[in-house]
């Protein structure tokens, strides 16, 4: 056997012993996933003599993963060594160890009967990041950091999960041929999919079946997880948001399956709901949000439901938050608030509800953000945050959206994640922001008017560099310059959400909002006796 089978071989064997130290295989499958592998990585023979055993199992398969495609590339296997195709092959590689749908499905149902729901979480989740389905190594390159706000901690990730592509698999891209199957990046026919180059491969990912209120309804985690057991709730069939009154059925009954964890909604409008809205979808995951944990600005009395308590929730963005163990009349509530909400409009506050197009057809504006929670004594916990997309000539891309001056931080669509409070922010940070910070130390090549050409790589930023470099001068070390970047940013992400909500947190602001509340049935109340929301929110 010669050098280059043999490291082909070794790696395949390492691959193995990973797999099966992680429960993706058991001893009698290891004969057929080696033939596998051999086979994939078109090697003759295994290996025969070479001792791995003392070698350490790597905590994820990725290590193993790089080196093997590596060899792939070496050896003619991986033809073009991009990272698409590179993910593409090392998706098709660890398939290999998942199970079938029927199979994983059948396991779950087993542990949650045995041992519950939690328990049965753990399993999936665990089977996803062992898999290499959830990338746990690229997650871990993410940037985080905290900025305590006013309103709160507000979480901040730079995103590196999502690395950028390079000029030739742009072009690559740009020629590739048009499919509609899978229809969107959410249908459940992605799973097991082998990918191409414009659509990611799918051999790892597998789905559970539910029931929501009468429908089928699968879930599923996200492969980014920006946050703990990050999941995705689809719908069997590929329709469009749409929040109806059945929304909030679906959520409750999420909750009710799934205690441990909460679930909301994007907006299902543009420019104010998520990055896919061809799909009805929910969100979810174990994880309590910078929202959940603010405080409350005011109670509210509930004139129609005396068992519903409520309160607007001390945040930036306008949120009422809901709360009763009846879920019919949580339910029912929420609704018409959303169907108030749908036809209400404030010109004061810049929220009109339509606006028409050239043929006198009616564009609506106005949405809601739901997010869901079942707390420990049984009482359902809802946020309904107020949203509106209408554009301006001032603010074409949103009225109610991240505004010019904060497009060079964020300029992406405000969905569920960043209203509670976590921002997800773009990869090209990273670069720019430690080229940001040779200014901040003095250590910069050029000067900082070489910014004003649009044609500099930092041109978007430059006014924000100037401000930067006046406030603070150009003799940082490099701690104090990343603690100013960092508060910088924070202070950006702060500036979103003020920009997102409605109703300002300003007296002008909350009296318009007060008189909403008053035409959906809610006033103010004086904090007398025990309340759990309010002491939830304390």
């Amino acid at each position: 056997m010669n050098t280059a089978i043999n490291q082909g071989a070794v790696l395949a064997e390492k691959l193995l012993r990973y797999a099966l130290h992680n429960g993706l295989i058991e001893e009698d499958d290891i004969i057929w996933a080696r033939n596998q592998l051999l086979d994939l990585l078109r090697i003759d023979e295994p290996l025969q003599d070479a001792c791995i055993e003392d070698d350490p199992i790597p905590e994820y398969a990725s290590p193993i993963l790089e080196e093997i495609l590596d060899y792939c590339h070496e050896k003619g296997i991986l033809s073009e060594n991009t990272l698409t195709h590179r993910d593409l092959l090392d998706t098709r590689i660890m398939g290999i160890f998942v199970s079938k749908p029927s199979d994983i499905i059948s396991k779950f149902n087993r542990i949650k009967a045995a041992d519950g729901i939690t328990a049965a979480t753990d399993y999936f989740y665990h089977l996803c990041q062992k898999s290499d389905y959830i990338r746990m190594e690229r997650i871990k390159r993410n940037l985080k950091w905290n900025y305590d706000s006013p309103f709160g901690t507000l979480e901040i990730t730079v995103n590196l999960t999502k690395p950028e592509k390079d000029p030739k698999e742009i072009a690559a891209l740009k020629n590739a041929p048009q499919s509609g199957y899978p229809k969107c990046l959410l249908c459940i026919e992605n799973v097991g999919y082998a990918g191409r180059i414009n659509h990611p491969a799918r051999q790892t990912h597998r789905t559970i079946p539910l029931e929501l209120y009468g429908e089928t309804w699968h879930f599923q985690y996200s492969p980014y997880v920006y946050y703990n057991e990050h999941c995705i709730v689809l719908k069997e069939e590929h329709v469009p948001m749409k929040l109806t009154r059945e929304t909030y059925h679906r959520l409750f009954a999420f909750l009710d399956q799934f205690p441990h964890y909460f679930i909301g909604s994007n907006a299902d409008l543009p420019i104010v709901g998520g990055s896919i809205l061809n799909h009805d979808h929910f969100q979810g995951g174990r994880y309590v949000f910078p929202m959940e944990k603010a405080s409350v600005e005011y109670p509210l009395e509930c004139i129609e439901y005396e068992n519903i308590e409520a309160a607007v929730v001390n945040w930036p963005m306008s949120v009422i938050r809901l709360a009763s163990a009846d879920k019919e009349a949580l339910g029912d509530y929420a609704f018409h608030i959303l169907s108030m909400w749908r036809e209400y409009s404030d010109p004061e506050h810049d929220i009109l509800a339509y606006s028409f197009d050239e043929a006198g057809n009616p564009i609506p504006h106005n949405t809601i953000t739901p997010i869901a929670r079942k707390k420990q004594d049984g009482r359902y916990e809802l946020d309904l945050v107020l949203r509106n997309n209408r554009t301006s000539s001032e603010h074409p891309l949103g009225i109610f959206h991240p505004h010019q001056d904060l497009h060079h931080i964020k300029k992406e669509n405000i969905g569920l994640i960043e209203v509670m409070g976590l921002f997800i922010l773009p990869g090209r940070l990273q670069k720019e922001l430690n080229a940001i910070k040779e200014y901040l130390t003095g250590n910069a090549a050029g000067s900082i008017y070489e910014l004003d050409d649009p044609a500099h790589p930092l041109h978007h930023h430059s006014q924000w560099v100037k401000e930067l470099v006046i406030n603070y001068g150009t003799s940082l070390n490099e701690t104090e310059a990343q603690s100013v970047l960092e508060e910088a940013v924070g202070k950006k992400c702060l500036r979103v959400l003020t920009d997102a909500g409605v109703f300002k947190t300003t007296d002008t602001g909350r009296e318009g909002f007060d008189r909403f509340l008053a035409a959906v049935g809610l006033t103010r109340r004086q904090l007398s006796g025990y309340s759990p929301l309010l002491e939830s929110l304390k």
